[in-house]
């Protein structure tokens, strides 16, 4: 059995909360979603590094995390 925590792709992999990824809603609904709200938002270098590498390509950052970090750049 591992021990590695499994990875929701529904949860921002920083604070846990709904991420509202339209992707993984289209997916995990069948229902079309337009694009997603991240496809035009910037995530600096910093952001991405604190993700979990488990995490990292597999669950999107919550646009929360994503504009507390523009705020203190």
């Amino acid at each position: 059995m591992s021990n590695v925590p499994a990875i929701d792709p529904t949860r921002c992999p920083l604070c846990g909360a709904a991420n509202a990824c339209a992707t993984e809603i289209e997916r995990t609904t069948g229902v079309a979603q337009g694009p997603c709200w991240c496809m035009t938002a910037r995530f600096d270098e910093a952001l991405r590094e604190r993700v979990p590498g488990a995490a990292r390509g597999r669950a999107c950052i919550c646009a929360r995390c994503a504009a507390a970090a523009d705020r203190t750049v």
